[in-house]
């Protein structure tokens, strides 16, 4: 194979892996659906409100910016059910909800 002939093979086979790159981040990231974690102090303090409102439970998932609220917290209750507890900018519960799921597994 002639120089300029291994140039371009290179060239395609970079820009091709570039482009798979670029997919697999998209899939990894969620597209426009993609939640982000409370992490840091934020989630200390979001994860005890939630679980000082409901009084039991483990916090299960946690989101910040939800369509909801400030900040969304997931609580597993011990038997087994889950609540999202909606929460302010200042962690103040401002709404609780059942966490159902619907017959295809999405919640509701």
């Amino acid at each position: 194979m002639n120089r300029r002939a291994k140039f371009i093979v290179a060239g395609v086979a970079i820009a091709g892996a570039a482009l798979a790159g670029t997919g697999v981040a998209v899939a990894a990231s969620g597209g426009d659906d993609a939640d982000t974690p409370i992490t840091g102090t934020a989630l200390e303090r979001a994860s005890a409100a939630a679980l000082d409102h409901t009084g039991e439970g483990r916090v299960s998932e946690t989101e910040v910016g939800d369509e909801d609220s400030y900040y969304e917290v997931e609580v597993t209750l011990d038997d087994g059910s889950q609540v999202d507890v909606q929460l302010d900018e200042q962690f103040n519960v401002v709404d609780t909800m059942a966490d159902v799921e619907n017959e295809s597994g999405d919640t509701d």
